[in-house]
């Protein structure tokens, strides 16, 4: 029987560091989940965000 050319292959892994399967909070988990409003450090840009789209 002849080996499979996969068994003898080399295979590198990805450093698990850099990898993010999930993330820690979903969105679920917030407030904005939650029909809370996102906090903006500024009035501008909460105003930017809500700007309707005929503008």
């Amino acid at each position: 029987m002849i080996g499979n050319p996969d068994d003898e292959r080399l295979v590198e892994l990805a450093d698990d560091d850099d990898l993010v399967v999930l993330p820690d909070q979903t969105r679920d988990e917030s407030e904005l989940g939650w029909g809370g409003y996102p906090s903006y450090d500024d009035d501008d840009a909460r105003l930017l965000e809500e700007r309707p789209p005929h503008w």
